[in-house]
């Protein structure tokens, strides 16, 4: 495979490849938070889908010292921006699991491109990673494309009186002088850019334990600095029972755990990864602007994390339906209901230009907010459409049939019609095409006939 045979997503280029598959990431870092210093190991574990003369990867702002492919050191290694190109002795055959060892340093930083500043970020007195959509090549070596899903082990080492926060379960930690070591798995797979690293100076809150009936017990938690623990226990009361509506709603939660993580800064907007939340201290308040905010990235871990788009052409799949669990948080908790929420959207949506299909947004737009709200409103159609039963019925098929695994619209097209069958008069590409595919705004769906 040469360097530029690459199976690209068009709107991140530059980043991911279909040629080998990632199966698993161990990550050991040691990060110096006075320097900004990051000394990393990364152990990637994958399997050759094609014959491989190179193994590409993607690695931003810092530099490999030392890599081994299979043990061996390579016939050659060439970084330049922010790819990473290894090439073996001989070519991999295809099928052959493949091992990379890469030791890599460096002063970490954001990645800058059309969406801003990504990747790491340093706090006032901390970390945090922001990965969406191609920030995690900012503090490690990986195939940064959505459907590269893989198992995570992330070891950290930092300064003592410091709390190191990453995806999965804890299950190590230790102290030694003035460093300290916290050791995360991530069982389920992830995509790269869903994986984070937060430290600061956090005490964690168990919120409670969330769990309906035939499903297993979901601890809630919150890391949050001290200062902030009243404003914390009051703007996050509700977080157990949006687990439980939307388990309801959408299916089981997917992962053991999830923990909303409460920055000392103040952030511009909440950040998502598998298994947390970031919010800034400023999203905490008990305001609806807030509390939607809480639930939208609550709902991620079901539409983003555990079904994860194929490409980011469906990031509506991600963010519409996160808007929309909004609207349904407001309609359990009694803050207006869904069709409330939805004319308010339609009506400022009528107002802003008519030029964005947000089943194709394009990269630049690929995070406007009209992706998110006519997102909302593409599903409020289906519900509407279909009625509740069958609704919320499409939804957990979805959840389940690519639970921890990647769909696309048509993967959400033909749940839909299959679920929904037997609905006289309702086809799912006529009311996804005119919400998705067309410019013009449709008329606002009739809350009226929605049939429970």
């Amino acid at each position: 495979m040469s360097p530029d045979h690459r199976t690209e997503d068009p709107y991140t280029p530059g980043h991911g490849s279909m040629a080998y598959l990632v199966r698993r990431y161990e990550l050991d870092l040691d990060i110096r938070l006075s320097s900004n210093r990051l000394d990393g190991r990364a152990r990637i574990l994958a399997t050759a889908a094609e014959e491989l003369d190179a193994v590409v990867l993607s690695l931003a702002g810092l530099k490999a010292s030392k890599v081994r492919i299979n043990g061996a050191k390579p016939a050659k290694v060439v970084q330049r921006g922010e790819t990473l190109v290894v090439r073996p002795g001989a070519p991999i055959p295809a099928g052959s699991d493949l091992e990379l060892d890469i030791r890599y340093e460096g002063s970490p930083g954001p990645s800058h491109g059309v969406w801003g500043d990504i990747g790491w970020e340093e706090l006032e007195d901390g970390v945090l990673v922001a990965g969406q959509p191609t920030g995690a090549p900012t503090w490690f070596p990986c195939n940064d494309h959505p459907q590269q899903k893989a198992s995570f082990r992330i070891t950290a080492t930092t300064d003592s009186g410091y709390r190191v926060i990453s995806n999965g379960l804890l299950v190590g930690q230790h102290r030694k002088s003035s460093r300290e070591t916290w050791v995360y798995e991530q069982h389920e797979p992830m995509a790269p850019y869903l994986a984070t690293l937060i430290i600061g100076r956090y005490r964690e809150l168990e919120l409670g334990r969330s769990g309906n009936e035939g499903t297993s017990l979901v601890t809630v938690r919150a890391a949050v600095p001290p200062t902030l623990h009243e404003e914390a226990l009051s703007g996050l009361a509700d977080q157990v029972r949006m687990v439980e509506l939307f388990t309801e709603l959408f299916g089981p939660y997917p992962f053991p755990e999830y923990t909303v993580v409460v920055t000392e800064d103040e952030l511009e907007i909440p950040l998502e990864a598998q298994t947390l939340s970031i919010m800034g201290r400023n999203h905490i308040t008990t305001d609806w602007d807030d509390q939607r905010l809480l639930a939208h990235e609550l709902a991620h871990q079901w539409f983003g994390n555990s079904v994860t788009s194929a490409a980011w052409q469906d990031i509506w799949l991600h963010e519409g339906f996160a808007c929309y669990a909004e609207w349904l948080w407001s309609e359990h908790a009694g803050r207006g209901t869904a069709q409330e929420r939805a004319a308010t959207a339609w009506r400022r949506l009528g107002s802003e230009p008519q030029d964005l299909e947000i089943g194709r947004p394009g990269p630049e737009l690929m995070f406007d907010d009209r992706v998110y709200k006519r997102g909302a409103l593409t599903l409020h159609a289906v519900r509407v459409a279909v009625g509740d039963p069958l609704f919320f019925r499409s939804l957990r098929t979805f959840g389940s049939e690519h639970r921890h695994a990647n769909a696309s619209t048509e993967d959400f097209l033909r749940v839909l019609d299959h679920v929904c069958a037997g609905v006289r008069g309702f086809t799912a590409h006529e009311v996804l095409e005119r919400w998705l595919y067309q410019q013009a705004l449709p008329g606002l769906p009739d809350a009226d006939v929605i049939r429970t």
